[in-house]
């Protein structure tokens, strides 16, 4: 038997939806792009938001923290405002969208392709539909891992 052919295979645990690694551009300006990695984490007890983490092939990753819905409307239409907004791009030979993140020191343009993200969003919403990913959330941690990143507790 090929090593590659093993007759086991491992079961997802219920609620887990695998990372989506992406290769994505970011735009350095009109005619400049810088091909990467972005890897997106979907959190079952967190389901509102995804994790995407630019992967720099030089230097830090940098994590930004999307709300899901922003992510799943800027497939089709103009999403979110302020910091973080998506929208489709032009058509053409493949079906992408525009992410563009903003903060007092940095403005980032990413053009991420479509579909893969598109089944991606739509294996998180049947662990947890958009309609119970409020249900049962803990706000204080939900708060912390917001603004201070996953893995902190309070301080006693």
């Amino acid at each position: 038997m090929h090593r590659d052919q093993s007759p086991l295979r491992a079961r997802p645990l219920p609620g887990h939806v695998p990372s989506l690694f992406l290769d994505i551009d970011q735009m350095l300006d009109e005619f400049t792009r810088l091909p990467m990695q972005a890897e997106f984490r979907f959190d079952p007890d967190m389901p509102a938001v995804i994790t995407v983490e630019f992967l720099a092939e030089r230097g830090p990753s940098l994590s930004w923290r999307i709300g899901r819905e922003l992510l799943h409307h800027g497939l089709t239409a103009m999403s979110g405002s302020g910091d973080v907004r998506m929208w489709p791009t032009l058509p053409g030979e493949r079906p992408s969208s525009w992410l563009l993140l903003e903060s007092q020191e940095v403005e980032a343009l990413f053009e991420l392709p479509t579909v893969p993200l598109a089944n991606w969003l739509d294996a998180t919403y049947r662990v947890t539909s958009a309609e119970a990913e409020m249900d049962g959330l803990n706000w204080d941690r939900f708060l912390l891992e917001l603004l201070d990143g996953p893995g902190t507790t309070p301080s006693e």
